[in-house]
């Protein structure tokens, strides 16, 4: 039980830092006025896309395999 708790404190520390650093990314794009899309090439950015794009792959091949 204490293993998965930590487990899950673990992926949502992740999670806010991965999310305040996209944030940060995209007000410093839009103050220097780039294009939409430049805080997506960045780092936090394109971690956020491969788990937007990947997690639900991954979960749809786990369903089918049982």
């Amino acid at each position: 039980m204490l293993v998965t708790i930590i487990k899950v404190i673990a992926v949502l520390v992740a999670a806010f830092i991965v999310g305040n650093s996209f944030l940060a990314e995209l007000k410093k794009a839009r103050a220097l006025g780039l294009p939409w899309y430049k805080p997506y090439l960045t780092l936090p950015g394109i971690l956020i896309l491969i788990i937007i794009l990947v997690v639900p792959i991954i979960l749809k091949v786990m369903q089918g395999s049982h």
